[in-house]
């Protein structure tokens, strides 16, 4: 029933928060920014927002103009770092990603800036198996908004959006899209199909499937 499958990027694709603290605290001591340094407990909840919001969040003392200066060098001090070490992927990925992409095109939709997702192809190889990727940092667009996108540029009728976050799941909803929670990842949502470890995707995805066919009968 599926003719695409998109996914979010950060605790859907990979757990990238701790290579993410350790490159940003690297420019926030190279800045001089007074503030301990930054825990991957503390930047997990930023995770799938957007850079401004994630900036308010960790250096809220700083000017704006400041803080988007050094929120900048972090971006590039991280997609640096991950272009070559790539981050942790969660067990099964691969072969489950070559599976789906042997049915249906892939696509990454995230709200990272321009170069992220990339880096993420880069670090770990996995390009291969997508058809696309689209991003906040490139078209200054929502989640929402690049989801619909997405759909409409690859001529996807039926797509279904794969995220582990209650901005996913709405953000699904808004661009009339079936979600599947990735719950294995950093958020917690209610009432969607959920996949407990990446591995269990293609089953859900089946369920969800069938689901709504017999519901348009």
């Amino acid at each position: 029933m599926f003719d695409g499958i998109l996914f979010d990027l950060d605790g859907t694709l990979w757990d990238a928060v701790p290579e993410i603290a350790r490159s940003w605290n690297a420019v926030l001591r190279r800045r001089g920014v007074d503030r301990p340094p930054i825990t991957p407990e503390e930047l997990t909840p930023c995770m799938g927002l957007l850079l401004p919001d994630i900036g308010e969040r960790l250096m809220p003392g700083l000017p704006r103009e400041e803080m988007l200066d050094i929120l900048d060098a972090c971006c590039a001090e991280e997609v640096a770092w991950l272009s070559v070490h790539g981050a942790a992927l969660f067990p099964g990925e691969e072969e489950t990603l070559a599976a789906l992409a042997a049915q249906v095109p892939l696509f990454v939709v995230s709200n990272c800036q321009d170069g992220y997702i990339q880096a993420f192809f880069r670090g770990t190889g996995l390009e291969r198996y997508f058809a696309g990727f689209e991003s906040a940092g490139h078209t200054g667009l929502t989640k929402a908004e690049n989801i619909s996108l997405v759909a409409k540029g690859y001529g996807l009728k039926r797509p279904v959006y794969v995220g582990d976050t209650a901005l996913d799941q709405s953000s699904a909803r808004w661009a009339g899209v079936p979600f599947l929670h990735a719950a294995y990842g950093y958020g917690t949502v209610e009432g969607a199909p959920a996949a407990e470890r990446f591995e269990d995707i293609p089953a859900v995805l089946a369920e969800m499937s069938l689901q709504s066919g017999e519901d348009s009968v």
